[in-house]
């Protein structure tokens, strides 16, 4: 039952000793503030790797051609490697198994137009699974598909703001883009979380683009993603295996790191992931060790306040007050104290990430953000802690005579 007189003697007590309160509250604010910042600059770390990755998919492998810088099986340095269908092909029959999606990519930029409106974006010819490498989100419409690149239909999927930018008073989809005097009709409208950059691009099917910009079956990149069963080491040795494998049909040599590039998506992931361990053991151990130290603090703290008090004590006890209401007042005073002082570390550590926020960017810490449910556990673990602190010297001084108690010093 709720007792006013208690309640209103609790707060009596902590504002009759408001130096007391303030030295057991400011160990647990800086306790709870600094474990705010900690997890807050953990997780703006972990947010900069998932922007980094959230535009591809995590288990995609990028393969480039470049030129050679090595002299190798009587062909000379500077011998240029270019890829063609052929090639794509080899891939996917040769490594099939290991392959879940792939795509080839031909890169052009190229001025579009619809009507008096126009500007110049990234055209990108594709296979259909390209989709699913790039995250692509339908807006309307469809993809390209495998129909669209064996009639080499000239048609294209194109970003939201290239809707925006040329579309001003109608809908893109079923109308025809001008790209370069070309006219393709527009079969689909695409997001893609990437952002602005992402949201400019236009699709279209590699075989199109084949036929209409040099009438030639060359392709600049393949990219594909990986069988998501393999794990880390798995798809490293893959990517190896692949490596070794174009490197030989080319007649390049193993140590010629600029004819045939391969950027494997699960060596970063690897990376990454071994960096968040880490850094998760290393912000725990620091975190705990806060926990500890503000455990410690409030501990003796109120081992102190309830010394201080033997006098208090000895004179409610000498007026009739069981040793149950002595223990209570002291114990929920002890968690008032220390359940406002860690709301308030909360909400300063909070407001500490939310303005240097803007400022971490550029040391790649994005959002710095802090679960509530994290900080309020701790909070909840220093309040129990400092129950616990709180109540054993209250339950033996509650058991102190009050003569013993009146002469104490």
């Amino acid at each position: 039952m709720f007792d006013l007189d208690l309640w209103r003697e609790i707060f009596q007590s902590i504002n009759k000793n408001r130096t007391r309160s303030l030295l057991s509250g400011f160990t647990v604010t800086f306790a709870i503030l600094l474990f705010a910042i900690l997890f807050g600059i953990s997780n703006g770390l972990q947010n900069t790797f998932e922007e980094a990755f959230k535009d591809d998919a995590t288990n995609s492998i990028f393969i480039h051609s470049g030129t050679t810088t090595k002299a190798h099986k009587g062909l000379q340095a500077g011998r240029r490697i270019r890829f063609k269908n052929k090639d794509f092909d080899y891939v996917k029959e040769e490594f099939g198994d290991n392959i879940q999606f792939i795509t080839a990519r031909i890169y052009r930029n190229t001025p579009a137009s619809f009507k008096n409106e126009q500007n110049t974006y990234d055209l990108r010819a594709v296979h259909p699974d390209h989709q699913f490498l790039e995250k692509t989100k339908l807006k309307e419409g469809r993809y390209i598909n495998q129909n669209d690149i064996n009639n080499k239909t000239k048609v294209v999927v194109i970003g939201r703001l290239v809707e925006e930018d040329l579309f001003l008073k109608t809908k893109a989809l079923g109308k025809y883009l001008n790209l370069s005097g070309v006219q393709y009709k527009v079969v689909g409208i695409f997001t893609d979380d990437g952002g602005d950059t992402e949201e400019r691009k236009i699709y279209t099917p590699v075989s199109t683009a084949q036929r209409l910009y040099g009438n030639n079956d060359y392709i600049d990149q393949i990219s594909l993603t990986y069988n998501p069963e393999m794990n880390y080491d798995k798809a490293i040795a893959f990517g190896n295996q692949l490596t070794k494998s174009l490197k030989d049909r080319f007649s390049v040599a193993k140590n010629d790191q600029r004819a045939i590039r391969i950027r494997n998506m699960a060596e970063a992931s690897k990376n990454v992931n071994q960096f968040s361990f880490v850094l998760g053991i290393i912000i725990f151990v620091i975190g705990f060790g806060t926990l500890i130290a503000g455990v410690v603090g409030i501990s003796n703290i109120m081992i102190f306040i309830v010394k201080e008090r033997t006098k208090e004590i000895g004179i409610r006890k000498a007026l009739g007050a069981s040793p149950r209401s002595i223990v209570s007042i002291i114990l929920i005073e002890s968690i008032i104290i220390t359940a406002i002082a860690g709301y308030m570390g909360l909400l300063i550590g909070v407001g500490v990430l939310e303005w240097a926020g803007p400022a971490l960017k550029p040391y790649f810490i994005k959002d710095p953000s802090v679960s509530t449910s994290l900080v309020i556990g701790a909070t909840i673990t220093i309040i129990i802690a400092g129950g616990i602190a709180g109540y054993f010297p209250a339950k033996r001084a509650s058991k102190i005579k009050p003569i013993v108690a009146l002469r104490n010093d």
